[in-house]
């Protein structure tokens, strides 16, 4: 019999994958729920991150590395639209892996317990997941097991968010659950919407904004 794994993480990335259907290039400059991330810089960002924890969950991350360089706009592959879907179903395949759980692992210059690791990878790949939804006006749904896991885990961690990495929590009705706890738990307001105008010159695409903290 098949060990079962703490974590599903083909949801979320099936999830993604079809957000990336529906993202065209006049969405690249439109901001985001990640303060000073456009678009493009999301997308540079999930790029980053699909390669690391893959190679976490391998056991192949260097443990010389140190945390990867901020996401830039500048930096986007042109090529996102067919290499982003192909590492985001690396990842989910490397962490079909029982082994991939076991452990300890490393990502983003950080080691952890392996089980750990693969949580904050599945917390990322949702995160990201509602944040591109809500910069591009389209739906997002997220698997119930999933945000389970992802809501007892948030809530264990400091209210007043973990920098670099979580913003911190954001007061929400006691009676929300689900989709909007996760949110409020890793530092995103579930009401977020982008501004009305999006007339953002085409010069913005790749030019970064101001730095500035935000929910990862």
């Amino acid at each position: 019999m098949a060990a079962r794994l703490p974590l599903d993480l083909d949801p979320p990335v099936r999830r993604l994958r079809a957000l990336l259907l529906g993202i065209d290039d006049r969405d690249l400059a439109a901001p985001t729920p990640c303060p000073g991330w456009s678009v493009a810089t999301l997308l540079d960002h999930l790029m980053s991150l699909a390669g690391a924890f893959t190679a976490a969950a391998h056991g192949t991350a260097d443990a010389s590395d140190g945390p990867p360089p901020p996401p830039s706009a500048a930096h986007l592959s042109p090529h996102w639209r067919s290499r982003l879907p192909i590492l985001l179903e690396e990842l989910a395949t490397a962490w079909r892996e029982p082994a991939a759980w076991r452990g300890e692992a490393r990502a983003g210059g950080v080691t952890m317990p392996a089980r750990e690791l693969g949580t904050v990878a599945a917390n990322e790949l949702v995160m990201h997941g509602w944040d591109l939804a809500r910069a591009t006006g389209q739906d997002f749904a997220a698997d119930p097991r999933v945000l389970a896991t992802l809501v007892d885990f948030l809530a264990a961690g400091p209210a007043g968010g973990t920098p670099g990495f979580l913003g911190p929590h954001v007061p929400l009705d006691p009676d929300e659950d689900g989709l909007p706890r996760a949110l409020a738990l890793a530092g995103r307001d579930p009401a977020w919407r982008p501004p009305r105008s999006r007339s953002i010159p085409s010069a913005s695409l790749h030019r970064d904004q101001p730095p500035a903290p935000h929910p990862a």
